[in-house]
């Protein structure tokens, strides 16, 4: 489905990189920019709140039923803003005694667990484009339990990123950038622990992924998938880690593109929605309340919004 420019919007933020977005309960958004502000924003008269400032570098968010925000820190780790507050407190700053670099996004379970990301371990979010050009998996996902303890859960998937829980929590899915699917790690029954995926083959390289209020998943696809990657992604390790190592602007650019897509969770595309003439690119997120849909990105200074025909 092509999308029409009279149905987008643009809303000005004050800073750059508003990664993830998501929808509260009273209509707000926030979202958080790479200078470590986590801002509400009212779409209904586009004013912008600072709510706190971590000085780090603002990836994944998450609204908890109490009120609080989970935020992924690039620079600092995982973290909660509690309601009403102005001050995160640190929930996991490092894994195994190393520091935690790169939480990318996190998802709540009614018990209490936070599942989270971390899309490598290898790179910094500056040299991300070498992470999926060595294409080594060295993406995370992790849970931290109630009583504080925390477990790695997969530590081998391409440029880990989005996560969410499946409606009876019995699964977690988890978007691959770096290979174009979406991975299913199952938490409940007789498979508890296995992994296997949920969708491949996807015409662009997801990033994060939400549940909106239709009850579908939606699923940012920052850029479409690039000829010249995919054969750099076929070549051995080897060659691959030297290729990671070419100055960034040598190697192949992604494509301008505002693409998301609405999946069920059979794994059927239900909405693929692509942009054209809009003044907005590499859609990083997306939210969806009541047919609409407001998207983020890493390389501008605003939110983008699109009513769905």
């Amino acid at each position: 489905m092509k999308g029409a420019v009279d149905e987008f919007r643009r809303i000005a933020l004050p800073g750059k990189g508003p990664e993830d977005v998501v929808v509260l309960p009273d209509g707000r958004l926030i979202t958080g920019l790479d200078d470590g502000r986590l801002l509400a924003v009212d779409p209904s008269t586009d004013e912008v709140e600072v709510l706190a400032d971590t000085a780090g570098h603002l990836l994944g968010l998450e609204a908890e039923p109490d009120g609080s925000i989970l935020i992924c820190d690039h620079d600092r780790g995982l973290l909660r803003l509690p309601a009403g507050q102005g001050r995160p407190t640190v929930l996991v700053d490092e894994i195994d005694g190393r520091p935690l670099r790169f939480a990318s996004n996190a998802v709540a379970a009614s018990d209490g667990t936070i599942y989270f990301t971390a899309s490598s371990q290898r790179y910094t979010i500056d040299r991300w484009r070498s992470d999926i050009i060595e294409h080594s998996a060295t993406g995370r996902l992790m849970s931290l339990s109630p009583d504080g303890a925390v477990a790695v859960l997969r530590d081998d998937l391409q440029f880990a990123n989005g996560v969410v829980l499946a409606p009876d929590e019995s699964y977690l899915l988890v978007a691959e950038t770096g290979a174009s699917r979406i991975a299913r790690v199952w938490l409940t029954g007789d498979t508890a622990g296995e992994s296997d995926v949920f969708v491949y083959g996807l015409p662009g390289y997801p990033d994060n992924l939400s549940v909106g209020s239709d009850g579908l998943i939606w699923c940012a696809l920052a850029t479409p998938r690039n000829s010249v990657l995919e054969g750099i992604l076929k070549l051995p390790p080897r060659a691959r880690r030297v290729l990671a190592k070419v100055p960034e602007r040598l190697g192949p650019d992604p494509e301008n593109s505002a693409w998301v897509l609405g999946i069920d969770f059979d794994g059927e595309i239900v909405h693929d929605v692509r942009l054209s003439g809009v003044d907005f690119a590499f859609v990083t997120s997306v939210a969806e309340r009541d047919g609409v849909l407001y998207l983020g990105t890493i390389v501008d200074s605003a939110l983008g919004v699109y009513r769905l025909p």
